[in-house]
């Protein structure tokens, strides 16, 4: 530490003179060193010693996962500690510094907790939260709670996938139609800025859209009259996710609305976006500009699929001179390459979590090395989407009806020859292992009772019932 400096938040206590006291702060800190100056007056002062008390939200971990890479355990045990430090009363983007749930954060981090621990309720406060944030005009703030007004249009979006998340996995259909005013509302917001096309004019507030150094604010590049490939594919989306959501409610009428505008803004994008020269979609009509996310989205808003889909993923990751996604926006991007056919490619997209580790780092930083204030936040529970994606993409579980009732798994070994898992499920616990033998892979899956399935491999797909399955 010879020749460095502390900057940041402190404590200051005045001993008043007596034996034995203790000093603790008023509200919980987090860290990883401590300094401590100790300015003695006309009597000795004696350090009798010092502790720390754990505190945050009680999720018990409950997921396993096991690989020959020793090093994917200690991804997701640094993982795990970085979201339990973001989780108190609420969830929050960072425990040292804003201590703020963010919806953009904490949709990666209420997955994670389903993923890990299976406990949902921390989810739905955040998920409350939000929606008591709305304003008149129907959006939501992009944090709550908070006294600070602070807006972020795409964070409503991203508060709509935190509800379908919740449906998937939890299947309440009570707690769904509690927040349909809300979903609708914020709906609303955006049918008032949409264009003739189906896409969105300029929005107001701040357009963060994730931390990009060639982004100036976070802000995606957008024309003077909005068009931006970012919000519209987001947008795109949200359509799918507010069509099963009205579904779900029995709101047959509102979920054709959904269904039609999503049909004209997914019939419009490929003409305002698509670039045929560079095989990529640009961020913006003018096609200047282009971005990791604006391929990632369009996989994943169902512009493109199949073949095409698999090679615009390929080029994303090989072409130069394209926008790169923060850790936050890795999580769309990986589960982009898993829906274009190439979650086998996962495992490599590693190298930066295993870059920290090298470092010695416990926790997750906010940003990759490279980037702007790369330092300034050592635990941030965004980037903890490995925590995820081992047991979504690599062991292949994932949820295909509300509720979980119907459980995907489709594994990505990528050089692993064998892995073996669970994950927490409603009715109890999915558990997978698989061992590949060249093109070859031999599975065994649990399933809990009254829950059904479908493994998937090599393009074949083959059903699974309640209790053990074994396939060769």
């Amino acid at each position: 530490m010879e020749g460095k400096e502390f900057i940041g938040y402190y404590d200051e206590f005045v001993l008043e003179g007596g034996q034995r006291r203790t000093y603790r702060p008023l509200w919980w800190r987090t860290f990883r060193f401590i300094e401590m100056t100790i300015q003695a007056g006309s009597d000795a002062v004696s350090l009798d010693g010092m502790t720390q008390t754990f505190i945050a939200y009680p999720f018990e971990r409950k997921a396993k996962f096991s690989s020959p890479d020793a090093e994917l355990d200690r991804i997701l045990d640094v993982g795990w500690r970085t979201a339990r430090l973001c989780a108190h009363e609420t969830y929050e983007d960072c425990p040292y510094y804003e201590q703020l749930q963010y919806v953009g954060d904490t949709r990666v981090q209420a997955l994670i907790s389903l993923y890990m621990s299976g406990d949902d309720r921390l989810m739905r406060n955040a998920i409350e939260l939000v929606n008591d944030s709305r304003t008149a005009e129907g959006a939501t703030m992009s944090r709550a709670p908070t006294k600070l007004q602070q807006y972020i249009p795409a964070f409503s979006l991203w508060w709509i996938a935190m509800v379908h998340d919740h449906w998937m996995h939890r299947g309440d259909r009570a707690f769904l139609v509690s927040m349909l005013p809300g979903v609708r509302s914020v709906m609303e917001f955006f049918a008032r800025y949409r264009k003739e096309n189906g896409g969105l004019r300029f929005l107001p507030w701040w357009r963060y859209f994730d931390w990009v150094n060639q982004w100036p604010r976070g802000e995606a590049p957008a024309m003077a009259d909005g068009s931006s490939a970012p919000f519209d594919l987001l947008l795109l989306m949200t359509l799918d996710w507010c069509r099963d959501l009205e579904l779900a409610a029995g709101s047959a009428a509102r979920a054709a609305e959904c269904d039609q505008w999503a049909h004209q803004l997914r019939a419009a994008l490929p003409a305002l976006y698509w670039d045929e020269g560079r095989k990529l979609f640009a961020d913006t009509p003018e096609r200047k500009s282009f971005s990791q996310h604006t391929q990632s989205l369009a996989v994943l808003a169902g512009v493109v699929s199949g073949n095409q889909a698999r090679a615009l993923m390929e080029r994303t990751l090989a072409e130069s001179g394209l926008a790169k996604c923060s850790f936050w926006f890795r999580f769309y991007l990986h589960a982009a390459l898993e829906r274009a056919g190439l979650g086998d490619r996962y495992l490599e997209m590693l190298a930066d979590w295993r870059g920290m580790l090298a470092k010695g780092m416990t926790t997750w930083a906010e940003r990759a090395d490279g980037s702007a204030n790369a330092s300034r936040s050592d635990c941030h529970a965004w980037s903890a989407s490995p925590n995820i994606d081992l047991f979504r993409i690599v062991l292949g579980i994932e949820p295909m009806a509300p509720g979980f009732a119907h459980v995907r798994v489709k594994p990505h070994p990528g050089p692993l020859a064998r892995a073996s898992g669970s994950i927490p499920h409603p009715k109890g616990e999915v558990a997978v292992e698989w061992v590949r033998e060249g093109e070859r892979l031999r599975a065994e899956v649990q399933l809990p009772a009254g829950v059904t399935g479908e493994f998937e491999w090599a393009g074949r797909v083959t059903p699974l019932r309640s209790g053990r399955n074994v396939l060769a």
